[in-house]
């Protein structure tokens, strides 16, 4: 599968050549477009296709091994900064209500970092997000605060996705639309609705001034050369 970070520790007998894995840890992000070439649509029975593919078959080493399945990425909003400094952001979020989980990518190297310093045995699973779960509208309203000015959040019609998609050279847009649907229908989740979740350090509202700045720093820098 695409989308996926994996790390697997191998012991190695220096005198024998003999080989053990020792630890087989896996980082899956269900916030991003899986490969179409290797997925026509993330249905909402794709959790069940991991579950009995590639994490059934994990399950089966006897070496420990911890699956981190991470919320949607909070930096996804780096696409929306110069449409906030504009003061209308077209959302595919929707409801603009509608709160999912979202997670900073600081908090997933930080949480791996954390599973491949610990000891377990079996199969773990860490499914991780933010401190709480944040809207379209809290996107909105974060901004608002970061930038000193009214931001408005403009759903994007479903019907015209895969025409606006395909308009910006995407071929085959089906997946990202089906990903978003995911999220907007609740198919795409953590079970119990993340009661049993991992939750970051890191707010929205931190993530979202530090890509401010950043884009006003790549602005500044491309000004003076």
């Amino acid at each position: 599968m695409s989308n996926w970070l994996t790390n697997c520790e191998v012991e190695i007998d220096v005198d024998t050549g003999e080989t053990q894995i020792v630890r087989y840890s896996v980082v899956d992000d269900v916030g991003t477009v899986l490969n179409p070439l290797l997925l026509k649509g993330q249905m909402p029975n794709l959790s069940k296709v991991i579950e009995k593919g590639a994490y059934g078959k994990l399950r089966t080493v006897s070496a420990p091994v911890a699956l981190l399945r991470a919320g949607w990425f909070m930096e996804n909003a780096a696409w929306d900064v110069e449409a906030a400094r504009s003061g209308t952001i077209p959302s595919f979020l929707q409801p603009l209500d509608h709160a999912i989980p979202m997670v900073a990518t600081a908090d997933i190297g930080r949480t791996a970092a954390e599973l491949l310093r610990d000891t377990w045995t079996g199969v773990r699973l860490v499914e991780l997000e933010g401190p709480r779960r944040y809207s379209a509208r809290d996107i909105g309203v974060a901004f608002a605060a970061a930038l000193g000015r009214e931001v408005r959040m403009d759903p994007v019609p479903r019907d015209t996705w895969e025409a606006l998609f395909r308009s910006q050279g995407v071929k085959h847009p089906m997946p990202r639309m089906r990903m978003v649907d995911g999220f907007n229908e609740g198919w795409i989740d953590f079970k119990g609705k993340g009661v049993g979740s991992r939750k970051g350090k890191v707010a929205l509202e931190t993530v979202l001034r530090t890509l401010i700045e950043r884009e006003s720093g790549k602005k500044a820098l491309s000004s003076t050369t």
